[in-house]
């Protein structure tokens, strides 16, 4: 059987440092000023809010192909060209079948 998945919530810091919990979320805990919590954690990370626009650039197959990229120009298999022509030449030529 699968497990429930934890639900996340995206809160915000105020100016003044104070995080507002969801009603929904502070239905489901008990907090207790100063207190200990044997039962759980509250886990507390930050997150970048990201555009939905953007969203894919951030997704792990994209960045495992940024990787990849930088990779390739780290060790030196790219080429350069000097203007749109030339570009369009390599390729034109790189399309064409090769002899045997």
């Amino acid at each position: 059987m699968a497990k429930p998945r934890k639900k996340e919530y995206l809160l915000q810091v105020s100016p003044r440092g104070t995080i507002t919990l969801p009603k929904e979320l502070r239905g489901q805990v008990s907090l207790i000023a100063a207190g200990r919590r044997d039962d759980g954690v509250i886990e507390l990370r930050p997150q970048i809010a990201i555009d939905e626009n953007q969203a894919w650039f951030w997704t792990p197959e994209w960045q495992r192909m940024e990787r990849e990229a930088g990779e390739d120009v780290d060790a030196g298999r790219v080429e350069e060209f000097g203007d749109f022509d030339h570009f369009i030449a390599h390729l034109q030529q790189a399309d064409r079948p090769r002899r045997k």
